[in-house]
């Protein structure tokens, strides 16, 4: 799965996922968390992408209830298109979320240790995301999205066995066309390659999704026990 992610320099991520300059406002993110908000990419009618500050866990727009977000932070790529939750969203309201990095959480003696997780270099990405609008009896409406994810690759399996749906530029412009034929689509969800990624364990800080400062991208030591890496 996909829990926690970071937009840590959104003045580098957002124009290349635009594909063309505009004056943006965004905060910078250490420690995003379900349930907060956050930019995503859209595609307008005229083709023209913007970016949407949403929160994050999906609300379908038929549900009865907000809480259902909770439940979905994440939709399985290989049964996207088959829930209910997702299929229209799939279909019709595609986005890209922008990131640099993402957390994931191993499994250790005595508890579990977070890694942080990027492109080598620190090159900036999007998720593979679908959104949706809820309106509430009283006229209240909630954009959200869910992130996509695959089976870990190489790097991560040790960790964790999902990881989020990462796509390159061309994979970003065949997701946010609507025109895109679903076989396509499928082909979209293959693990980004192990050897485009770079790993290194964080300390615990990460843990409290209120702390939202680059402390949480500091590397530790590892000294005390073995690593996988």
């Amino acid at each position: 799965m996909c829990g926690r992610y970071s937009v840590s320099n959104p003045g580098s991520i957002l124009p290349e996922l635009l594909d063309h300059d505009e004056c943006l406002n965004v905060a910078t993110r250490y420690n995003v968390a379900p349930s907060q908000c956050a930019p995503v990419v859209v595609v307008h009618e005229e083709q023209r992408r913007s970016v949407v500050e949403m929160r994050w866990g999906l609300i379908p727009n038929w549900a009865e209830a907000p809480t259902i977000g909770q439940r979905l932070i994440n939709a399985r790529a290989e049964t996207v298109g088959e829930k209910r939750a997702f299929r229209d969203s799939l279909m019709r309201r595609r986005c890209v979320v922008a990131a640099d990095g993402f957390y994931e959480w191993q499994k250790v003696q005595g508890g579990k240790q977070a890694y942080f997780l990027r492109l080598k270099g620190g090159t900036p990405f999007g998720f593979a995301g679908l959104w949706d609008r809820w309106c509430g009896l009283h006229g209240q409406a909630l954009e959200t999205f869910t992130i996509l994810t695959t089976v870990a690759n190489e790097l991560l399996e040790p960790i964790h066995s999902r990881m989020p749906v990462i796509l390159g530029k061309e994979q970003r412009d065949a997701w946010l066309s609507l025109g895109t034929d679903v076989r396509r689509l499928n082909a979209l969800y293959e693990s980004y390659p192990a050897t485009g990624m770079e790993t290194f364990p964080v300390s615990d800080y990460v843990n409290d999704p209120a702390h939202d400062s680059p402390r949480c991208l500091q590397a530790v030591s590892l000294a005390s026990r073995s690593t996988l890496f």
